[in-house]
């Protein structure tokens, strides 16, 4: 079993050797990486590509980590308690499952994508600790033990919002997706859109890389982001036109609403190109 990336998704050397290794360790796969470089996106291809089934679970600031186990619905049997429903004779009518639970018992192995761990607080993966490492947990309500069929292949996503515990990390295999240099970035591109003209592409992702090496930036385009402006760019042939017969005076680029996200590196891009004028 082994990850070489597929058509829809570029995996470097590196990646493809942090996934299989992953694989071959049973140990959680923890990606890190810049917003937009296709974290998420490397579960779902995995699971496409090793012919598993995909369970996400998406982290949220109000997610517990007890939500991935299971939560036990005592409203719901107060209520039916009152309306004298027999269902609640039977404690397991108001246990809910999670996304673990889900994964555990499912009878082939499965991928299971715990993302953006890092939105949670910060006991949040502590609190997974035993569950992930031995694949078991126990139900109180029920008094049983819920262990893993089939151990599933786990992928855990982090933006870096906050620092996750030692101990956690100890029982992860890391691997931080870096920025795609430009030829990674032309191979992704032409996934995407394999027909594309070249010299459309060569414009943009001169223009793109332009705008990630301008200093202060607030917030630098991601991989996704260039996908979006290229789509608009092909679709508007005035702006690929436009891109093409730029110079150093240009305030922005064309249908710069995909690539740059806030006014102040809006208000910085003014400001260069007003200084470049200057000086010309």
């Amino acid at each position: 079993m082994k990850f070489t990336g597929t058509e829809k998704y570029v995996a470097t050397d590196d990646l493809q050797m942090a996934v299989n290794a992953a694989i071959s360790l049973q140990r959680p796969l923890l990606i890190k990486g810049e917003p937009g470089t296709g974290k998420t996106l490397l579960a779902e291809e995995m699971a496409a590509a090793l012919g598993m089934k995909l369970i996400p679970w998406h982290i949220k600031s109000t997610t517990k980590a007890q939500q991935g186990l299971y939560e036990y619905d005592a409203v719901s049997r107060l209520r039916d308690s009152q309306l004298g429903d027999e269902k609640v004779k039977d404690i397991r009518n108001y246990i809910v499952k999670g996304k673990l639970w889900e994964a555990f018992e499912a009878d082939e192995q499965v991928v299971l994508l715990i993302d953006e761990i890092d939105k949670a607080d910060i006991e949040f993966p502590n609190d997974l600790l035993l569950e992930l490492d031995r694949m078991e947990f126990f139900v109180y309500e029920t008094q049983e033990f819920v262990k893993a069929r089939k151990r599933p292949i786990v992928v855990i996503t982090s933006n870096n919002e906050k620092e996750l515990p030692d101990a956690f990390l100890r029982r992860c295999f890391f691997h931080y997706i870096s920025f795609p240099n430009h030829d990674t970035m032309k191979e992704i591109v032409d996934v995407h859109f394999p027909g594309i003209q070249q010299q459309v592409v060569r414009d943009a992702l001169e223009v793109f890389f332009d705008v990630r090496k301008v200093p202060g930036l607030k917030k630098k385009p991601s991989t996704s982001e260039l996908i979006d402006w290229l789509k608009l760019l092909m679709a508007d042939e005035l702006s690929a036109r436009v891109l093409q017969e730029k110079d150093a005076s240009s305030a922005l680029p064309p249908l710069y609403g995909a690539l740059v996200k806030n006014e102040q590196d809006v208000h910085l891009l003014q400001k260069l190109a007003f200084m470049a004028r200057r000086r010309n």
